[in-house]
């Protein structure tokens, strides 16, 4: 595929697990990358990891629930390489709460983390597309919710089945400017976080995927990278399941 040297990319989420593995393949094929996350000094680490010498990544912290934290972060892009080209908005939560307990704060909250943080991404991002007639926009949602269940994350597949929704209806009203809007939709990916879920969790997750292995961060990153590349201009509006064929199987066994 063409090189994406030249072009700037902004991944939210991104100083840790999914989000530092999309950040990485993208430098790694030549964007420059504005790492943004809500810890800055995670953020600025991260990003001296992609780029020691600062020329080709910087961190940014940013809150994605809050709008000027968002235009911030697409400001410091414009002024330091003049040009957003790819926004991958990946920063999302997902505490288990199990149904019974769930409040409506709790809702609330992620909602406003994966679903408004994706759609402010998305409203800073395409005046600076939408000026130049090019841009792609990948959103990560996930297999649960849109695919799958999983006790304990009614809210959080809420979240990730909004996306989409999102998603289908931002393509159309962009597709004229030349800029496409996609997600990717992971399944379980080793992540620090997903450490947390404990042993027996990933043993019966891994037991439910046909390739016997967990995905990487930068699985997901190849796969944003494919929709983020010039050659997939004619490719909107659409779904990649990134699960190492989790969802086929009819039973496990």
């Amino acid at each position: 595929m063409e090189s994406l040297r030249g072009q700037v990319a902004i991944v939210t989420g991104a100083a840790r697990g999914i989000g530092f593995g999309i950040a990485t393949v993208l430098r790694r094929e030549g964007a420059d990358i504005v790492v943004a996350d809500l810890d800055a000094a995670a953020a600025q680490a991260a990003a001296t990891r992609l780029d020691a010498a600062a020329e080709h990544a910087f961190g940014v912290g940013t809150d994605v629930t809050i709008e000027a934290d968002m235009a911030r972060m697409a400001a410091a892009a414009v002024s330091r390489w003049g040009r957003i080209d790819i926004l991958a908005a990946n920063a999302g939560i997902y505490p288990h709460i199990a149904l019974a307990d769930l409040r409506a704060a709790d809702l609330d909250q992620i909602m406003a983390v994966n679903v408004r943080g994706a759609l402010l991404a998305m409203q800073v991002c395409l005046p600076q597309m939408t000026r130049r007639g090019y841009g792609r926009i990948v959103l990560t949602s996930s297999i649960t919710g849109p695919v799958v269940g999983q006790p304990g994350y009614a809210h959080y597949g809420a979240t990730k089945a909004a996306m989409l929704g999102l998603m289908r209806s931002a393509a159309l009203e962009v597709a004229g400017a030349g800029i496409t809007v996609n997600a990717v939709l992971p399944g379980n990916v080793q992540t620090p976080g997903f450490d947390d879920l404990g042993p027996e969790h990933a043993r019966r997750m891994l037991a439910a995927i046909p390739l016997a292995r967990f995905g990487t961060p930068e699985d997901v990153g190849w796969a944003v990278r494919f929709l983020a590349s010039v050659e997939a201009s004619y490719i909107t509006g659409q779904t990649l399941v990134v699960d190492g064929g989790q969802v086929l199987p009819e039973s496990v066994g």
